[in-house]
């Protein structure tokens, strides 16, 4: 990474950047990732928190990392109240930033589960139910013929789709937790059976 910046920050920039990260929450639509380039706008164009250098690293650095990819949020924290001074600072810096990212998405999707949860009669709410329902089945079989790599090799994936078959016929007609069919996949896949 590139040299530390020194900053002097006060109360009123730590309230503008949570403050900033509390309406980008609300933006994010497609994932943290998508409000990026309002992030360098502010924090390294605009306010100089950042260095361009620190702004990469800090994606990339989340990006590759194991975990949610949000975590890049909390880098960025890390990395202005670094730039402000201290360890101490970094931690602020994290809590405001992810505590920003955070809070309004939460929220707003708590509210609306409650809200759907205590609707649930309304035809409205029916209806938005049963029509998210072949998207749901439709993006889960989506991400099985990529993970089973049926574009790759379909004559040798026969094994893998039987046993998929069967776990699915298991979980349907009896009440044994799925995990255990996840740790049976994994044991197999450990020993090159699948």
């Amino acid at each position: 990474m590139s040299a530390i910046l020194h900053l002097q920050l006060n109360w009123a920039d730590w309230l503008n950047l949570f403050g900033r990260y509390l309406l980008l929450s609300l933006l994010s639509i497609g994932g943290g990732i998508t409000t990026a380039p309002d992030m360098h706008r502010y924090l390294v164009d605009q306010k100089n928190w950042l260095t361009d250098a620190q702004f990469n690293a800090s994606i990339s650095i989340a990006q590759a990392a194991p975990g949610p990819n949000i975590l890049f949020v909390a880098l960025m924290g890390w990395n202005v109240g670094v730039n402000a001074g201290s360890f101490l600072t970094g931690l602020l810096g994290v809590l405001l930033t992810m505590g920003g990212i955070l809070l309004p998405s939460t929220t707003l999707t708590y509210l609306a589960a409650q809200w759907g949860h205590r609707n649930r009669n309304l035809r409205s709410v029916r209806a938005f139910k049963q029509g998210m329902a072949p998207i749901v089945v439709a993006l889960l079989l989506a991400t099985a013929w990529i993970l089973a790599g049926i574009e790759r090799d379909s004559t040798q994936a026969w094994p893998l789709w039987l046993l998929s078959f069967a776990s699915a016929i298991f979980v349907w007609k009896t009440r044994i937790h799925l995990l255990w069919l996840l740790s049976a996949g994994a044991l197999l896949g450990w020993f090159g059976l699948v």
